[in-house]
């Protein structure tokens, strides 16, 4: 697994577009919601990668969005994830569908997630 350090790096060497800025960020909302289905590993470096771009411009989710994630914390409690679901709903209507995968498909071929890992841990 990457840790901050590294998924800064990784931003860093990357031409990431104000889309993939509104996918990581849709991502973290899916996350803070408790709906994203990816493994644990892969949770904690797209919350590496959302706090690596939350300074960067997105084309549709704003400053209103990133105040939304920093109240919420890493525990947010059940009236807070209705809220962030509301927002995340929202979010993944402005994001097709297309832009998300090839999105996700780009952050794997870019080595941002290891697959390998992953696979340990599940069979751990």
């Amino acid at each position: 697994m990457k840790t901050a350090s590294e998924v800064r790096d990784w931003v860093a060497s990357q031409a990431l577009t104000p889309s993939d800025v509104d996918c990581a960020v849709t991502v973290m909302l899916k996350i803070l919601d408790g709906k994203c289905r990816m493994r644990p590993t892969e949770k904690q470096v797209m919350t590496h990668l959302y706090h690596a771009v939350r300074e960067r411009p997105g084309i549709q989710l704003g400053a209103d969005i990133h105040r939304l994630i920093a109240q919420a914390g890493a525990q947010p409690d059940e009236a807070m994830k209705l809220t962030i679901y509301e927002k995340r709903v929202l979010a993944e209507t402005m994001i097709s569908r297309p832009v998300m995968k090839a999105f996700k498909a780009m952050i794997r071929e870019q080595g941002l997630l290891d697959p390998r890992h992953d696979a340990e841990e599940a069979d751990a």
